[in-house]
């Protein structure tokens, strides 16, 4: 009986041996039959599992006869569930992934003008999305100096130790040759150019587009270095977002935003208002202010309507009332005496108004009208002067899209002015003064076959002063393989002159000759090149990317302001100034890991000067490097790390490299979110080199600044979504 029990039981052994199969998966990306490395493979029956090696290919073995479900599934693309019936044929066995769709809207360019996608711009565009502008929200609620600095080939850097003045200088060139816009329309310009970007608090943005090169055939004058353009916020249908925004800071800077949409049918609105107040601080207790007293209220309304599917309206306003008070801490806190006499007090109104009309009149083609008048109130006030002007700024533009299967054709005309008048008290040589520009322009991308997107534009100018501008630019997109792409482009600008800029002390004000005065000055004119080359690429679970990009730019007739004791006048230099360089940068990501290298080179030179002919203030080398993890879905936290290399000063001499450390931690709960952030950890300040003042102290005069002079801040924001 054993005998036959044991023939028996190894029979029915044989049998469920015989019965198990094996199946060998090889697993690939249906774009690029990449072989992925990381898939998770499981036996539905069962839950065995494992996953895929560096082959792409992972084996299971002793799998029992019949129907069986595996499924597959790895970040970044769609998770898939299969059927087999065993035995199979052959045991190996090709399985395809898809890349999963963004979880978020596609990244769409407004700068380009057809709200192309990113990846199919020809015209190299790098994007701050919602993602970054709601982080700087809470590191820096105030203004986006921060948030633009951070971004390779942009350096920042406050120009004033009495007004707190920030210059944003873009691949080594001053900024007034970078074209700040807002919605596509100009922001700043001439007289009301004064703090810019001080100015603009993060909450109220969706996203920030900066291209970087002269981008003047779209736009016009003014984008010699580049142009960067703020989106606003729109309301989504049936979402009622509001969000309150609280922060303060160690170096007594207290913040309080709002912002509420919402859109319901025809109708939507949104709103955002906030006030800033930044108390006066002498960081390094030499007697003068290093911040100075700032009250900042922001308002801007807006209206939309849509009346029907293919029409779109909104009416907007957007105040800014602002007044800083610097200079000796004694006149600050009212005891001025014979020796502490000065200060540097600035009031100011901007009052603007904006209206955008789309008309989507079909699929392909679109119609646009967008219209903004700005009134800009400056009472400046000194020790020695004081001065009180009003600009008049307004823009149109109406222009209209076309597209087809192969090309996008965009073109339209605009009309652009500022009225400059003086009022009293004032003793300056100035004159009020009327610019006005007419200007048309055209553009066609090409997508000359699935490889190949060919950009070329062309825009004529016509300034009432300074006569007629033809402004050709071409770009060109062209797609390697899924992973590798390049951009080459190029172009004409121009820069048309104006006496305001961050160079000039207002106490000098007095002896500012007007334009043309003393010799015929003419606008600048600008030819300038990009190349870079993109990488992107999933590697063993590690989205990466690479990015190399080269530059140059040269302005002819530079305009250069010669001061002597008693007269401040303009004139075109014979030789032009050159910027070249490259940008270099390394992203990862991985999971909740976030890092980023980057580096910079630049040489900006004035042609015309043989004694000292390197641009002050732009630093031939940058590094910079990010380092972010998502510990839970709660808790977020990163460091940021750069260093900016010497500096050429107007004197020729040479300033010392600096570091800059930056750490944060947020931690959402909720309805809330906690950003605790901190500034130059190791306290870098110029004064702690050198002392900016040069005497007298009744009447000082200031070192150019390099470095920061606030030294190190922290932060506490509590953002809170209702």
């Amino acid at each position: 009986m054993r005998k036959i029990f044991s023939v028996l039981g190894f029979i029915f052994t044989a049998l469920v041996v015989s019965a198990q199969h094996r199946i060998v998966f090889i697993v690939l990306d249906s774009a690029t039959a990449e072989k992925l490395q990381g898939v998770s493979v499981v036996l539905n029956k069962s839950k065995k599992g494992s996953t895929t090696d560096s082959a792409g290919i992972v084996t299971f073995n002793t799998i029992p006869s019949g129907e069986q479900t595996f499924s597959f599934s790895i970040i970044g693309y769609k998770a898939k569930s299969i059927i087999f019936n065993f035995p199979l044929t052959s045991p190996e066995v090709l399985i395809e992934m898809e890349k999963a769709e963004e979880e978020e809207e596609p990244v769409i360019i407004s700068s380009s003008r057809t709200d192309s996608r990113i990846e199919n711009t020809p015209t190299r565009v790098e994007v701050l999305g919602a993602e970054e502008v709601n982080e700087e929200v809470g590191i820096k609620p105030g203004n986006i100096a921060s948030l633009l600095g951070d971004i390779a080939g942009i350096q920042t850097q406050q120009t004033s130790a009495s007004t707190g003045n920030t210059e944003m200088r873009v691949q080594g060139l001053p900024g007034r040759y970078t074209q700040l816009l807002r919605d596509g329309m100009p922001l700043f310009g001439g007289y009301s150019g004064s703090f810019s970007i001080l100015q603009i608090p993060p909450l109220d943005l969706k996203q920030i587009e900066i291209v970087k090169g002269s981008t003047s055939t779209l736009y016009g004058g003014g984008a010699i270095a580049g142009l960067i353009n703020l989106i606003s916020k729109k309301p989504k249908e049936g979402v009622f977002e509001k969000t309150i925004l609280l922060n303060q800071s160690t170096l007594n800077e207290s913040n309080v935003n709002i912002y509420v949409s919402n859109r319901k049918k025809k109708t939507g609105f949104s709103f955002f208002t906030g006030y800033t107040r930044q108390q006066k601080m002498d960081v390094n207790n030499d007697g003068f202010s290093d911040l100075p007293d700032t009250k900042s209220f922001f308002i801007h309304p807006t209206l939309f309507l849509y009346p029907n599917k293919k029409n779109t309206l909104s009416i907007g306003y957007n105040g800014v009332f602002e007044n800083r008070n610097g200079g000796d801490m004694l006149v600050l806190k009212n005891k001025p005496d014979n020796q502490h006499k000065y200060f540097n007090r600035s009031k100011a109104d901007r009052h603007s108004t904006d209206f955008n009309w789309e008309n989507k009149i079909s699929d392909t083609k679109r119609f646009a009208f967008k219209a903004t008048t700005s009134s800009f109130d400056r009472h400046i006030i000194t020790n020695v002067f004081g001065m009180k002007a009003e600009q008049l700024s307004w823009y149109s533009e109406a222009s209209y899209l076309s597209k087809t299967k192969t090309r996008d054709w965009v073109m339209g005309i605009n009309f652009i002015g500022e009225d400059f008048e003086k009022k009293l008290p004032d003793s300056t040589k100035l004159k009020n003064e009327t610019n006005t520009t007419f200007g048309t322009f055209v553009q066609n991308d090409w997508r000359l076959n699935k490889r190949f997107i060919l950009e070329t534009g062309m825009r004529l100018d016509h300034h009432n002063t300074y006569g007629n501008f033809i402004l050709p630019r071409f770009s060109l997109l062209y797609k390697i393989n899924p992973s590798l792409t390049t951009r080459i482009g190029g172009g004409l600008g121009y820069k048309t002159p104006t006496v305001f800029n961050s160079d000039i002390d207002e106490r000098d004000y007095p002896i500012i000759l007007p334009l043309n005065s003393s010799a015929t000055v003419k606008a600048e004119k600008s030819v300038g090149a990009n190349w870079d080359i993109n990488f992107n690429k999933n590697i063993n679970g590690w989205n990466t990317t690479i990015n190399q990009t080269f530059y140059v730019t040269g302005i002819k007739d530079p305009i250069i302001a010669s001061t002597t004791p008693t007269q401040i006048y303009f004139f075109n230099e014979t030789k032009p100034v050159t910027t070249y360089g490259f940008e270099t940068y390394v992203q990862l990501h991985h999971d909740k890991l976030e890092i980023y290298l980057g580096y910079v080179y630049t040489v900006a030179k004035k042609l015309y000067d043989n004694i000292n002919p390197y641009l002050s203030l732009s630093a031939r080398n940058k590094f910079a490097s990010v380092l972010a993890y998502e510990f839970s879905e709660k808790f977020r936290a990163g460091i940021e790390a750069a260093i900016t290399g010497k500096q050429y000063l107007d004197d020729a001499s040479r300033t010392p490299a600096y570091p800059f450390i930056a750490g944060m931690m947020r931690y959402d709960i909720k309805a809330f979110s906690f950003v605790l952030n901190c500034e130059n950890l190791f306290d870098y300040r110029q004064t702690k080199k050198e002392s900016i003042i040069i005497p007298p102290t009744a009447n000082p005069s200031f070192k150019q600044l390099w470095a920061p002079i606030d030294g190190r801040v922290a932060n506490l924001s509590i953002r809170i979504k209702l």
